[in-house]
């Protein structure tokens, strides 16, 4: 096996795990120091997958790996997560039994794993392969992840949202102000006091 960073052909085996459908090797290069990972897999029967457009070709693990790591971009995933899911993704469509497998069931069965390994990711995957026709389909499948807790919550701050007054309905009577009573006018002292004045004037006439 030749060393990815310098050609170099000598290196030696530093791990090795058993999966079952293959044998993980870290290795590491005798001359540069440079470590890389290797896979052992057992040749199986070729899987083809039929495209939406009619197109057949051979299903493509690194293709797909791609995908899903696009997805996953800046999520906190341990490391070498992803390869085990696209192994799994892969056993599952060998399960199926057809040597023809349609690519929208590939994506159905990555979308379903995403889903329990992180909704974000999840989110990603299902927004390209599902297509969806509009921000309410988008909005739907969000919910349907979500905690029913945290749906409830949503629901009821949407309601609240959405609550329009009645225009038929009779306007709300208007609070009287609290505060001073309105004052009356009373004649002062010096009016009346004129006023008696000039009463008696004119009696004396």
């Amino acid at each position: 096996m030749l060393c990815p960073n310098c050609g170099h052909a000598d290196s030696r085996v530093t791990d090795s795990r058993d999966t079952g459908a293959e044998t993980r090797r870290r290795r590491e290069c005798a001359d540069c120091g440079a470590r890389f990972t290797t896979y052992e897999r057992v040749q199986q029967t070729t899987l083809i997958i039929e495209k939406r457009d009619g197109r057949r070709e051979e299903f493509d693990r690194d293709k797909l790996l791609r995908s899903v790591r696009l997805a996953c971009v800046k999520r906190p995933l341990p490391t070498g997560v992803l390869d085990r899911l696209v192994e799994e993704i892969e056993e599952d469509l060998r399960r199926i039994g057809r040597a023809e497998v349609k690519a929208a069931r590939v994506g159905e069965i990555a979308i379903e794993r995403l889903r329990s390994l992180d909704p974000v990711a999840y989110i990603r995957y299902a927004s390209v392969y599902r297509d969806f026709a509009d921000l309410g389909a988008f909005m739907r499948e969000i919910q349907a992840i979500e905690s029913p807790e945290q749906a409830a919550v949503d629901t009821d701050a949407n309601e609240q949202l959405t609550l329009i007054p009645n225009e038929s309905a009779a306007p709300p009577r208007p609070r009287a102000r609290r505060g001073r009573r309105p004052s009356v006018a009373l004649p002062n002292r010096s009016a009346r006091a004129l006023s008696g004045a000039n009463g008696a004037a004119d009696a004396k006439q």
